[in-house]
């Protein structure tokens, strides 16, 4: 690993196509030179400014069909015109043509605040420069009234050690525009970020997961709030803990 070359190999890497043995040589140098951990926060930063600002369009296979239906029809030579049925036609096909922009907008958000989650994980875990908690955790107790007149809101904190995912603590992040609370936990070797701020869905949603670079992002809403966790911890235990987050978000008066 050498500066000459690492711009292209931080690319590969960010991109998830680096051979593992060069992923690891990357993340050694990484750790070890300011200049390219640097340039490495600056390169996250745009890719997730440029998701965030340059949505991505992809025309429905509803529209490609209803496109593609008049063609293979054959032509009635002599057939009187009928203008109302282009009309019609033109007029569905704007109907699909919104809905499809306004489900691309949809996605290209989502993936732009999972891209800035995802962001502030890595971030949290860099050696030497990295921010994982601004306060320590002895209990829920520390870290709650910790967040009080830092945020527009007071987050709920529980803490599960004695199901093997200790609080480690909590800190302040900035994600998709805002000041959010993200709390710290632990599960042996490996730390989970979860990440919430108040819902804006007003309402229940299902659990959604991906996974990027070998980290997993589970997200859900519930009425009041909105839930990210990140970890690189292995999915079957990372959807354990995210059930006792959920058990104890029910059960909260």
């Amino acid at each position: 690993m050498s500066h000459p070359n690492f711009e292209s190999q931080l690319d590969a890497y960010l991109d998830g196509e680096l051979a593992a043995v060069d992923a690891r040589e990357l993340e050694a140098h990484v750790a070890q030179c300011r200049e390219c951990m640097e340039f490495r926060d600056r390169r996250l930063a745009l890719r997730v400014a440029i998701k965030a600002r340059v949505p991505t369009f992809q025309a429905s296979d509803v529209l490609r069909q209803r496109v593609r239906a008049p063609m293979r029809k054959p032509s009635m030579v002599g057939s009187r015109p009928r203008p109302w049925r282009s009309l019609a036609i033109a007029a569905s096909l704007a109907v699909v043509a919104l809905g499809t922009w306004q489900l691309a907008a949809r996605r290209s958000a989502g993936e732009a605040l999972a891209g800035d989650v995802f962001t502030s994980h890595v971030r949290s875990l860099m050696p030497g420069g990295g921010h994982l908690t601004d306060v320590l955790s002895s209990d829920q107790h520390t870290v709650k009234p910790w967040f009080n007149g830092k945020l527009d809101y007071s987050p709920p904190v529980y803490d599960f050690a004695g199901r093997g995912y200790p609080l480690l603590g909590g800190r302040l992040d900035y994600v998709g525009g805002r000041s959010v609370a993200a709390l710290v936990y632990g599960r042996r070797q490996h730390v989970i970020n979860v990440v919430l701020w108040p819902s804006a869905r007003g309402g229940d949603l299902g659990p959604t997961t991906q996974t990027r670079q070998g980290y997993h992002l589970l997200h859900w809403n519930t009425p009041a709030y909105a839930y990210w966790v990140v970890s690189d911890l292995g999915l079957t235990e990372l959807r354990e803990f995210s059930r006792l987050l959920q058990q104890a978000d029910s059960a909260a008066p």
